[in-house]
């Protein structure tokens, strides 16, 4: 039975490598605690240089997230680092985000779900922008100018070729791109300004853009190191 009284700080465990390594690092992860996880295929931005934050230059990849306690999620990334050498340029990075709320999930109950605020600004942030297919380039293209140096485009279809996804209230259809980009919390600020300008996303169905804060990393550094 599960204990609904007692106070979890949970976390989404996220991974992104080389395509053909998803899988060897989820089995990985369940042997050393996480319960288990999605892998989603995405792609490189098109300019290698773009992809310098992730010190990843190989067009397909493949990235993973897994939903986990706090505890267990510092652990298990310590141990994936290691075993999978994220230390090297090429083999990947992890990172983690706090969950505030948590619905539809039997492994633990939603009032159990706790987020401690921290007073520490964050190294990094993540920013999730949900385009229409094909506008990824442009959006990689505007995040470009204003100081971003990486990212992944994720294809949002659905498991049937009619089949329509909802994302924070957005339509997902095989016509939508998510891409995914990692930056130092400093200039957050100016690449999301940017792609809002320049993809209008501020209008009715243009999108949708959220930012992240990612509590800790490894494989990551700062621009820098690069």
């Amino acid at each position: 039975m599960i204990d609904c009284s007692k106070k979890l700080e949970i976390e989404l465990f996220w991974v992104i490598v080389n395509y053909g390594k998803g899988s060897e690092i989820l089995h990985y992860a369940k042997k050393h605690g996480i319960t288990g996880g999605t892998v989603m295929i995405g792609k490189g931005t098109v300019n290698c240089r773009y992809l310098e934050v992730f010190d990843l230059c190989e067009t397909r990849r493949e990235v993973l997230m897994m939903l986990t306690e706090k505890q267990v999620a510092v652990e298990v990334m310590e141990k994936i680092g290691h075993q999978f050498h994220f230390e090297k340029p090429n083999h990947g990075i992890a990172f983690s985000t706090a969950v505030e709320g948590l619905y539809g999930s039997e492994s633990w109950c939603h009032e159990s779900v706790v987020k401690k605020q921290s007073e520490v600004k964050p190294m990094y942030q993540i920013i999730v922008t949900i385009v229409e297919k094909g506008k990824a380039d442009e959006v990689m293209e505007s995040a470009t100018k204003a100081g971003a140096r990486g990212g992944t485009v994720l294809n949002a279809r659905g498991s049937g070729l009619h089949e329509t996804q909802r994302l924070f209230s957005l339509d997902i259809e095989p016509e939508r791109d998510i891409v995914l980009i990692i930056t130092e919390s400093d200039k957050t600020e100016a690449i999301t300004s940017a792609i809002r300008k320049d993809l209008n996303m501020d209008g009715p169905g243009h999108g949708l853009l959220f930012v992240q804060n990612i509590t800790r990393t490894i494989g990551l550094y700062p621009s820098d190191q690069t």
